[in-house]
């Protein structure tokens, strides 16, 4: 028999331990791993074991490369696959340490445990009035003490974003300071997610209703991903901007600060007229913009590779196919409270090649001005 694993990330901590807290004592034989990252600057990372009355064990495990995540890679498995070996435990919840994103672990778990170990689901825990604060914070994990490794480069905007929206369940610690427009920028960003208080009976059922890792990152792929739709509630706003027409790579460069800057939140993907084979992926939070090459566009592939492609990836292309460009397209999406619904799509529009531009023909259009190849052929 495999013991079910739940996953519990997120970056607010005391909503993450309320939500841990309340599985120990709702699921009778359940037993929670932490492994703390903050001794990493030590040369150790220090694991935790307990359930509902209080500390098992705890334990120094050293650093793999000078890599904390490395080192709770490592010691994970092993401490999950012993707790199985027990027979006793009905459930392990792993409780991520504040910056470790769930994406990561999530696979570990399915795929080097997956004889002894099943997991269950990822549940990332929330303080609903600190989603905005923390999703505009620019600055550095380093700077913040939350960096896993020397070379972690990630900011807490961009990993709060992705903690938020890989997980399926968004367990909510409700605060006094929390209101309306927290409430629908929470939704909107994550709008296919369940939302259930972190105290709550539906948790504990949730934390056993299945977890696919290979949907799950479908999910959050730029060529396939399940960007948020057009919403407008309590001051809160989505746009959702498509169009077909490539952009002029060097008045979209030029508007990167401003398109950056417009919204708490944007992501999606989007091409350049330079580079028409080339599927770019945009994703800004905080302040913070990556913009990185994420593979082909389908309709720059041979037909026989087209079998090589993952049906999801197909059936997303099948919605944005059009007839001279095929799956190339924009597909941008933002999210903030106060967008300027009317100035962003203005500038958005100013990008794309004129009319003249775009008669002129994909010939023409690679001797534009290569204004992105400092952002995506970086000299090493």
């Amino acid at each position: 028999m495999t013991l079910p694993v739940v996953i519990v990330a997120g970056l607010h901590s005391d909503a993450r331990r309320t939500a841990v807290d309340h599985l120990l004592r709702t699921v009778p034989g359940s037993i929670a791993l932490h492994h703390d990252l903050s001794t990493a600057a030590e040369g150790t990372v220090l694991r935790q074991v307990r359930d509902a009355s209080g500390e098992l064990s705890r334990g120094d495990t050293p650093l793999v490369n000078d890599c904390a995540c490395c080192a709770l890679r490592e010691d994970l498995v092993p401490e999950l696959e012993r707790l199985a070996d027990d027979r006793v435990t009905r459930l392990a919840v792993v409780e991520l340490w504040d910056s470790v994103e769930p994406r990561g672990m999530a696979e570990v778990v399915a795929h080097h445990a997956a004889d002894t170990v099943r997991l269950t689901n990822v549940i990332t825990a929330i303080d609903p009035a600190l989603v905005l604060p923390y999703l505009g914070n620019g600055d550095d994990l380093a700077d913040a003490g939350l960096a896993a490794a020397a070379t972690d480069r990630r900011t807490v905007g961009d990993t709060w974003a992705r903690q938020l929206e890989y997980a399926p369940v968004l367990a909510l610690a409700e605060s006094e300071d929390a209101d309306d427009e927290d409430r629908a920028l929470l939704a909107q960003l994550h709008p296919t997610a369940r939302h259930v208080p972190a105290e709550s009976p539906e948790l504990a059922r949730l934390a056993f209703a299945g977890f696919d890792t290979d949907a799950a990152t479908a999910a959050q792929h730029p060529a396939c991903a399940l960007l948020p739709q057009d919403a407008d509630d309590a001051g809160v706003a989505t746009l959702v901007w498509r169009r077909h027409r490539p952009f002029h790579p060097e008045r979209l460069y030029q508007a990167l600060e401003d398109l950056c800057c417009a919204a708490a939140r944007s992501r999606g993907r989007f091409w350049l007229a330079d580079r028409p084979d080339t599927l770019l992926a945009w994703d800004a939070a905080g302040g913070a913009l990556c913009v990185e090459s994420t593979g082909p566009w389908l309709a720059s592939l041979p037909d026989a590779a087209w079998e090589m492609v993952p049906p999801v990836r197909r059936a997303a292309a099948a919605l944005d196919w059009h007839p001279e460009h095929g799956d190339r397209c924009q597909h941008l999406v933002f999210t903030s409270p106060g967008l300027d619904r009317h100035g962003l799509e203005e500038l958005l529009e100013s990008c794309l090649l004129t009319d003249t531009e775009y008669a002129a023909g994909p010939e023409a259009w690679k001797h534009l001005p290569a204004a992105f190849d400092s952002l995506l052929d970086p000299v090493s």
